[in-house]
């Protein structure tokens, strides 16, 4: 795998990984995988659509609030907007993907920002930059 991922200015920061939300949800349960360690000592650019999925859960506590919130002030979050609206519609014309996904994905298109995922689903959306992990082997 090749990790010499380039490094576009994004928003305020340099993004070292575009990431989906279940690379935050393993790196937030400290998953014993070498490549989700390596990649949380990294600059992280997440979607809105991410820390909506994070905060969202029902019956979250307060404790798990304070935790997520935490992590998601060293990621740079990217807002939705006509760009991200326009490639979202066509990911989800084209490909069988929830929205969720199909706006994640749309968001680091739009960037162009390879996204970093361990959702097999992504697979299935052909016109973008994505890295599915295997965090099984």
């Amino acid at each position: 795998m090749d990790w010499n991922i380039k490094k576009p200015l994004v928003m305020a920061r340099m993004i070292d990984f575009f990431v989906d939300t279940n690379i935050l949800i393993y790196i937030l349960e400290r998953y014993p995988h070498p490549a989700v360690s390596y990649i949380s000592q990294f600059s992280l650019g997440i979607s809105v659509i991410t820390e909506i999925e994070l905060l969202g859960k029902k019956n979250i506590t307060e404790q798990e609030t304070n935790i997520i919130q935490s992590l998601l002030k060293d990621c740079e979050i990217i807002d939705f907007n006509n760009s991200v609206k326009e490639i979202a519609i066509s990911i989800k014309q084209n490909c069988s993907v929830e929205l969720a996904d199909s706006i994640i994905a749309a968001t680091a298109k739009s960037f162009n920002l390879p996204l970093v995922t361990a959702d097999k689903d992504f697979k299935k959306i052909k016109d973008a930059d994505i890295v599915i992990l295997d965090l099984n082997k």
